[in-house]
């Protein structure tokens, strides 16, 4: 990598590779993270999001690839990695006879951090914990248990966080709050790469990738990803729209027909196939309206047509 990437890319790794036995569950996978960025990491459960995070912080050794992780090499220098990772999991991963204070005390010593006392008061400063630093953890609501989870990665002051479904089970009040932190966080020049299951979630991030079975479907910008998939969707309202949805479901070109409420999306992406297909529909008592594809639309799009590295 040369001193330009190095001062610009948090991540920069390619042809990322691991296997369990016969299974390739991350197949050569290369990603580009820009400092200071936050980064969507998306993809069914299974897909391989949670493996391809460890082998980058270390946790995991890659079968195959190569690259850096804050200018640290992937393979050869994963202590060092370490040290300068923040990293999330999915599951609230401390002791909940333990109060908030004394949780984030306990990860301060793992890491051997200078000036213990200061880094926790400044951990819960910094995330709005300190009225209730003196409750214990298994008495939090599951936001409060976020906060907590994300005090603790930054209690080492790291460079690079990552985030393993964060917000999975927290209220939407408290998914916001989250990202808000997350926004000003990033603002003051960490780096994150987040999964997430959360469209609403994926479009707040900087650019995203998405991956399925194993493999990288596609990444950038939130438009750039619609744009890509080359994607026409229609809504209809009306009468009858399961049985309707039935029907369009038999026709080829149809990918998707999924309700929306009181409105079925219709997708494709052939235009002039997905015209034929409704044109027997384009009749009252159904109204139809083009609108503009969205994530979900592109991403269920992708899955469907990635080959699945489970399949017998």
């Amino acid at each position: 990598m040369n001193d330009l990437s190095a001062q610009t890319l948090a991540i920069d790794v390619h042809g990322m590779t691991k296997r369990f036995g016969e299974r390739t569950v991350v197949n050569r996978i290369g990603l580009e993270v820009r400092r200071g960025e936050i980064y969507g990491f998306l993809g069914p459960n299974g897909s391989g999001k949670t493996t391809f995070i460890r082998m980058l912080c270390g946790l995991l050794r890659a079968d195959e690839g190569s690259g850096t992780c804050l200018g640290y090499d992937v393979i050869r220098e994963s202590e060092s990695i370490k040290s300068e990772v923040g990293y999330m999991t999915q599951r609230f991963s401390f002791y909940e006879d333990l109060s908030i204070a004394e949780n984030l005390d306990f990860v301060a010593r793992m890491f051997a951090v200078k000036n213990r006392r200061e880094a926790v008061e400044r951990s819960l400063q910094r995330l709005g914990l300190a009225e209730r630093q003196q409750q214990l953890a298994g008495q939090l609501s599951g936001g409060w248990k976020q906060r907590l989870a994300l005090a603790a990665c930054l209690i080492h002051q790291p460079k690079l966080l990552l985030l393993d479904e964060p917000t999975a089970g927290v209220d939407p009040k408290a998914r916001r709050e989250f990202w808000e932190q997350i926004h000003q966080l990033a603002a003051e020049g960490l780096t994150f790469l987040i999964t997430t299951h959360y469209m609403d979630e994926a479009e707040r991030c900087h650019r995203v990738a998405y991956i399925a079975y194993g493999r990288l479907l596609t990444h950038g910008t939130v438009p750039d990803v619609i744009a890509q998939a080359r994607l026409t969707t229609w809504a209809v309202s009306g009468p009858n729209l399961h049985q309707l949805a039935e029907e369009l479901r038999r026709h080829p070109s149809v990918r998707q027909a999924v309700a929306f409420g009181n409105r079925l999306h219709v997708s494709s992406d052939d235009a002039a196939a997905l015209d034929t297909a409704i044109a027997p529909f384009r009749t009252p008592p159904y109204e139809w309206h083009r609108i503009n594809s969205g994530l979900e639309e592109v991403f269920i799009h992708l899955m469907d047509r990635a080959p699945d590295n489970f399949a017998s």
